[in-house]
């Protein structure tokens, strides 16, 4: 499975921005996409993730209601779409997939493949 995030950039807090996550590969279609985000000097946090096969969703606390996962299987894309920014939300911002056939978790450790991230920075 390799993964390539894309869409990041600086955005002011209260703002919008989507991130996109394209995944290509052998059996991806049983696989769960998560979100992950690592902030200046903090360690990595769970943001959210999708199990492809039945569309489940699962969110960290910090970003509940605020941003929604989603898919696109005509595009092989995994979207995060962030609402109400806040500079809190500065990190950068990586997607990553499980071996196929295992379920949703937050654990970044669960997660066997990586993309390489892309900067998402919220200006006050």
């Amino acid at each position: 499975v390799q993964l390539q995030a894309s869409g990041g950039g600086l955005v002011q807090a209260g703002d919008s921005l989507r991130v996109s996550c394209t995944v290509t590969g052998r059996a991806f279609g049983t696989s769960t996409i998560g979100w992950f985000r690592q902030g200046p000097d903090k360690e990595r946090e769970f943001v959210a993730t999708l199990h492809w096969l039945d569309g489940r969703t699962m969110y960290g606390e910090s970003v509940m209601g605020r941003f929604a996962i989603s898919r696109d299987e005509d595009k092989n894309t995994v979207s995060l779409q962030m609402n109400g920014l806040r500079p809190e939300d500065t990190a950068v911002y990586y997607c990553a997939a499980r071996k196929p056939r295992y379920g949703r978790s937050s654990d970044s450790s669960d997660y066997s493949y990586w993309g390489p991230g892309t900067q998402v920075t919220v200006s006050s």
